[in-house]
């Protein structure tokens, strides 16, 4: 998905914000992926956590504010972020 703040495939906190708020399961991947290649951007997603974390109901910004935190702490993820584990064949 294209965002309207991504420019240049760059990731401003503009793009991040629309990422987070308007983006569905796959830009979230891509984002997480981009954030494990370029660890500089967990500020910038906690810096537009922050904005909204005192709304209860933004949860989507909760999410990535325990992400980026736990991930700058060096805990990895979180299972909220992990993928599923494959379907057991028996």
């Amino acid at each position: 998905m294209l965002h309207r703040h991504l420019n240049h495939q760059r990731f401003t906190l503009a793009a991040i914000d629309d990422i987070i708020a308007r983006g569905s399961a796959l830009d979230w991947r891509e984002l997480r992926a981009e954030l494990v290649r370029d660890r500089s951007l967990l500020e910038k997603v906690r810096r537009i956590c922050g904005a909204h974390i005192r709304d209860p109901y933004a949860q989507r910004y909760h999410l990535w504010m325990h992400y980026a935190e736990r991930q700058l702490a060096g805990l990895g993820e979180g299972s909220y972020l992990s993928s599923p584990p494959p379907a057991d064949s028996a």
